[in-house]
């Protein structure tokens, strides 16, 4: 009877010990996805699983920086969210590996990379917003193209992201670059007379909408999704999309190289393609790229846009160099 007390108490120890292996598991993991949406993403597959996601919030340069300052001693496993053209940057330099997810065939496989180094999750095109409270005082129309932007009126008037730090601003850059045409230094000499219409440089994408629904500014470029949010929410702002060309975000999803948790990241990564986590990023007002997603409610639709010819690969093999040549001829500053 002693004996088998002994073994019944050993056999607590275990499980409490393994339950408690269990409730330390974590992930860690950088994401380009704004802070309450990370949140809600991130607690459920916690609550789903017991895997706790110790996230960190960064702009898509910022994390592709800090991915390859880590590259020695890497600090997280996985990046969700962010411009698509940055993770194939990432593969590029080595700084990311493949993962086959069994999830992957509900995403289209051209939003996918062929060696399965990175996975697209939604789609978000370029859009203007407008604070219509603050643009009726200065006497402002809502700009209906990239040309409409250049006009004296709008003179200080724009606030954007700065393509060094921002994946939704270095695709403004690769865009304007598609709607020339592929002149680049045709795109160029635009984007210096645009130049004179922006206000403020910021180090995030989404902060340009922020500071229109608040009438700070009374006009931001950015991606759809976070303008729509911000309008719903109830922010005076009107919303359209360059009449002529506008690219777009393939939000996407890669795995860290000899990042430190790769077999809970790779759960995670499954998760994220999964039914549940689709239709919480559906409810972002993204386009989502599963077929597994609820439909997301927009207003706008794909097919009534301008988009550009975007070639992803293009843009990330010219990233660095289209950057050195913005900070030479434009600006390298940009607002903390």
């Amino acid at each position: 009877m002693k004996h088998l007390s002994k073994v019944f108490m050993s056999l607590v120890l275990v499980c409490f010990f393994a339950g408690m292996a269990c409730a330390s598991e974590v992930v860690s993991a950088y994401t380009t996805m704004e802070e309450p949406l990370a949140k809600e993403l991130f607690d459920e597959f916690e609550r789903q699983t017991g895997i706790r996601v110790a996230w960190v919030r960064l702009s898509g340069g910022e994390a592709l920086a800090r991915i390859e300052a880590e590259s020695a001693n890497p600090q997280a496993s996985i990046w969700v969210g962010g411009v698509g053209t940055q993770h194939i940057e990432a593969k590029i330099k080595g700084l990311t590996e493949p993962y086959r997810s069994r999830a992957a065939d509900s995403i289209p496989s051209i939003y996918r990379d062929t060696e399965d180094y990175w996975t697209g999750l939604y789609v978000g095109p370029i859009s203007f917003a407008m604070n219509t409270q603050r643009a009726a005082e200065l006497g402002l129309e809502m700009p209906m193209s990239w040309a409409d932007l250049i006009k004296p009126e709008y003179t200080k008037q724009v606030r954007v992201a700065h393509p060094s730090t921002s994946g939704t601003a270095y695709n403004m850059v690769t865009t304007i670059i598609r709607v020339h045409g592929g002149d680049e230094d045709a795109a160029f000499e635009f984007l210096k007379k645009l130049d004179n219409s922006i206000e403020q440089y910021t180090r995030s994408g989404a902060a340009p909408g922020r500071s229109a629904a608040i009438g700070e500014i009374p006009i931001a470029i950015g991606y759809l999704h976070d303008q729509v949010k911000l309008r719903i929410e109830g922010a005076p702002t009107e919303i359209t999309i360059p009449s002529d060309g506008t690219g777009f975000e393939t939000a996407s999803m890669s795995l860290i190289k000899g990042g430190p948790d790769p077999l809970n990241s790779k759960k995670l990564y499954d998760w994220v393609l999964g039914a549940d986590a689709m239709d919480i990023i559906a409810k972002w007002y993204v386009i989502p790229l599963s077929n597994l997603a609820a439909a997301s409610e927009t207003g706008f639709s794909l097919e009534d846009m301008n988009l550009v010819n975007q070639d992803d690969q293009w843009d990330a093999e010219n990233r660095e160099r289209l950057i050195e040549r913005w900070n030479r001829e434009i600006t390298s500053e940009y607002a903390e």
